[in-house]
């Protein structure tokens, strides 16, 4: 096979992925996700891209049928909570640029920066966050935290699992039922597992509707 032909091979399953993705809301309860293949599947997700490499985002996985059973009041009595294998929690870690320093120590241990470009960024970053109104690191957090969600549902369908994210839960009440310190910020919720009903198709707006060259429509 030609360097040309395996790329394009690559680019139909890429392309498969993403076409095949869809919100699931049924699901076969019988079908558990390995605690090894779960930690897989949020590794790949976390070669989401974030600012400064910072990466806020953080995970709680809810695998326990009781606490499922408890969250499903929490996300509106939405089936798929305790149908699913899992549900995950995105969290937004308001405070996560105090782990700069091991971020970055961890790029001069790969060899990807000097050690002084390093000390430079942790500098730089843990003054600014530290500085920056809180509604500023909430959003930068959110930006981070959907880019991460939508990684991990994309590498949940290439490994065969369907998922559906949730943004209708009480925030209040999640936090409050499972002790979420004030440093985390709860973005979504996704459920993930196998589909015994296949999601809606559905439709999307043409791209002249949604994309524009250099200026935006005046009307």
């Amino acid at each position: 096979m030609s360097v040309e032909q395996s790329s394009q091979k690559v680019e139909a399953q890429f392309f498969d992925v993403i076409q095949d993705r869809r919100s699931v809301r049924y699901y076969d309860s019988e079908v558990k996700i390995s605690r090894d293949e779960m930690k897989d599947i949020l590794q790949l997700a976390t070669l989401a891209p974030s600012g400064a490499n910072l990466q806020p985002w953080r995970f709680l996985v809810i695998d326990s049928q009781e606490l499922k059973q408890k969250l499903l009041l929490i996300a509106n009595s939405q089936q798929q909570v305790i149908e699913a294998s899992a549900v995950i929690a995105i969290l937004g870690d308001l405070e996560g640029y105090k782990l700069a320093e091991k971020v970055y120590g961890m790029a001069v241990d790969a060899g990807y920066m000097p050690e002084e470009t390093a000390n430079s960024f942790v500098e730089r970053y843990q003054r600014l966050f530290a500085s920056m109104p809180p509604e500023n690191v909430l959003r930068k957090v959110f930006i981070d935290s959907g880019l991460v969600s939508m990684q991990l549902m994309l590498v949940a369908r290439a490994k065969g699992y369907d998922t559906v994210p949730m943004g209708g839960f009480d925030q209040v009440k999640f936090v409050e039922e499972f002790d979420i310190p004030a440093r985390y910020a709860p973005v979504m919720l996704i459920a993930i597992g196998k589909a015994v009903k296949p999601g809606h198709r559905t439709v999307r707006l043409p791209i002249e509707d949604v994309a524009f060259f250099n200026e935006l429509p005046k009307d």
